[in-house]
């Protein structure tokens, strides 16, 4: 496979978190970034992170761009992605980052900039014309003669959907209501203020437990079409800077055990969905999981059983770093596809 070209429009945590992830794969190469913010801005907040350490290299601002371990990329401040200049740049792949661009529409028009692909980190709002994919759970579904836009869903959809289709696969979900305790986002507020979605969003984030709704369950069914109907969920913003977990409640169509349950989701770690769904009998917290490149990992001393039809389980993610990684997987995965169907 060729080395992928990428250009990322808004270069917030998630964008910034992808270059981190990719900057030093070969397979990859970053050649272009959009942000209204300057240069030394995001050349600053590449370098230091709070979160995640000090970037693993050199950072420089230049006037036009950023110097990143000796390779210099333009970076642009552009409203309009029609205008941007992917062409040029020659950025094949882009990562739709901003969280405004969600609609087949506005994604759209990196494609008219001269870009060949773009993936949306984030659930789409056109999912009839956007196709969705979860890494490990439908991305053979990905049709490169017809998916120029594709969506990566959420980080809790990429949690929940590999441990939802384990428990499907093998013993049947007649329902299920998913509960993610979230870390704090950027979106919330440091002090309370006013909240035009929901105004429980608007308090304090370090200060509050915030119910809060989220369509990551309901977004499940887009990668596993049987689950209509079966699936939905709600979060909770907790005042954590960053490792989210999901809590499944849910009823087996088959009678089993949790046991046998554990032994499932084990399995598919070690197999099929390995790097994509962890699995962990240690006795860990969410910082245990600062960093971790994978989008879910089964905490099996978390869970427990009713009966031989009811169950809780519990996974582990981080929301930032596990999901810029499947932004580059699926960059790949699409990539290879790409070329066997200009092969064939």
């Amino acid at each position: 496979m060729a080395t992928v070209k990428v250009g990322i429009n808004g270069f917030g945590r998630i964008g910034r978190l992808v270059f981190r992830a990719g900057i030093h794969n070969p397979d990859f190469e970053f050649v272009g970034i959009n942000d209204l913010v300057p240069p030394d801005s995001i050349a600053y907040l590449l370098k230091y992170d709070s979160t995640h350490g000090r970037f693993n290299g050199t950072v420089e601002a230049r006037e036009d761009g950023i110097v990143v371990d000796g390779k210099f990329i333009p970076c642009h401040s552009i409203k309009d992605p029609a205008q941007l200049p992917w062409g040029k740049d020659g950025a094949d792949y882009i990562v739709e980052s901003t969280g405004l661009f969600t609609t087949y529409e506005g994604a759209s028009k990196h494609l008219e900039a001269g870009a060949k692909r773009v993936l949306i980190s984030a659930p789409t709002k056109d999912p009839d014309r956007v196709r969705t994919i979860v890494v490990g759970v439908n991305d053979n579904d990905y049709d490169p003669a017809k998916d120029t836009i594709v969506s990566n869903a959420s980080c809790t959809t990429n949690c929940l959907a590999p441990v939802t289709k384990v428990i499907n696969d093998n013993f049947g979900l007649a329902e299920g209501l998913m509960t993610t305790v979230h870390a704090m986002t950027a979106t919330q507020p440091t002090v309370d203020g006013p909240s035009k979605k929901d105004w429980r969003g608007g308090r304090g984030a370090s200060q509050n437990i915030i119910p809060a709704s989220t369509g990551a369950a309901k977004a499940v069914t887009l990668v596993i079409p049987s689950l209509k109907g079966k699936l939905t969920g709600m979060a909770f913003r907790v005042p954590t800077p960053n490792v989210s977990v999901v809590d499944l409640t849910f009823k087996t169509e088959k009678a089993t055990s949790y046991e046998e349950i554990c032994a499932a989701v084990k399995a598919a770690s070690e197999g099929a969905m390995k790097g994509i769904l962890g699995y962990t009998d240690e006795e860990v917290v969410s910082s245990d999981f600062l960093t971790d490149p994978r989008s879910s990992i089964f905490d099996a001393k978390a869970g427990i059983q009713l009966n031989a039809n009811f169950f809780k389980v519990v996974s582990w993610y981080d929301n930032e770093w596990g999901y810029s990684n499947r932004m580059l997987d699926l960059m790949k995965i699409m990539a290879a596809k790409e070329a066997s169907l200009v092969s064939a």
